[in-house]
């Protein structure tokens, strides 16, 4: 009978899954979990670049998505919802850190946004021309120095494949700023990497 409960909930949309665990069903929320780790990982993880802070980041997001469960509005996509609050505890995570820390390494003195990182996993994009001319190490280290604006957006967009309104939902931005910090972002990059090859828009 469990099984066969499961089952059903796995068959549900986000929204309606939601709604479950809502009206008191906790296995909506395994199922709720099993459907968001990987891709809160992959956003947070670009976001912090730091696998520790990605993974508690990941577990405060879903904490965050059950206390807070009785909030959400069905007007809006589970996905936005989920994607606004793990952005704000990325943003709040980093703030801390900023005042923290005493010592910063950067490759350019002059440019605070400068940032030199290691980069250890190897998610491939969307675009293969992409990969065919430069390597993913050489485009992530490239993301890190676009300022954290710039870089929520070319992530929101170009790797998770969010549409411009999620985007301004989930920065709380103007629609018109998205997409102007979109076309700089990807400037920025072609100027860094030399081929950042835009993908078509949607």
């Amino acid at each position: 009978m469990e099984t066969s409960k499961i089952a059903h909930l796995q068959t549900l949309s986000d929204e309606d899954v939601m709604e479950k665990l809502q009206e008191g069903n906790v296995q909506a929320f395994d199922i709720i979990v099993e459907r968001y780790k990987d891709r809160l990982h992959n956003f947070l993880y670009r976001y912090t670049h730091d696998h520790q802070d990605c993974e508690d980041l990941v577990q405060e997001t879903f904490l965050r998505v059950y206390r807070s469960r009785q909030s959400y509005v069905r007007i809006a996509k589970l996905s936005t919802w989920m994607y606004t609050i793990a952005l704000n505890l990325a943003r709040t995570m980093y703030k801390k850190k900023q005042r923290m820390t005493t010592i910063s390494m950067h490759a350019d003195p002059s440019d605070p946004d400068d940032r030199e990182f290691e980069i250890e996993d190897t998610v491939v994009l969307q675009d293969d021309r992409l990969h065919q001319k430069m390597s993913v190490k050489q485009l992530e280290k490239a993301l890190m120095k676009l300022n954290d604006d710039f870089r929520e957006v070319i992530v929101l967009r170009d790797i998770q494949q969010l549409t411009y309104e999620e985007i301004a939902e989930i920065t709380d931005t103007a629609m018109g700023t998205v997409k102007s910090r979109i076309n700089r972002a990807r400037q920025q990059l072609q100027d860094l990497i030399g081929e950042y090859v835009l993908p078509q828009e949607m």
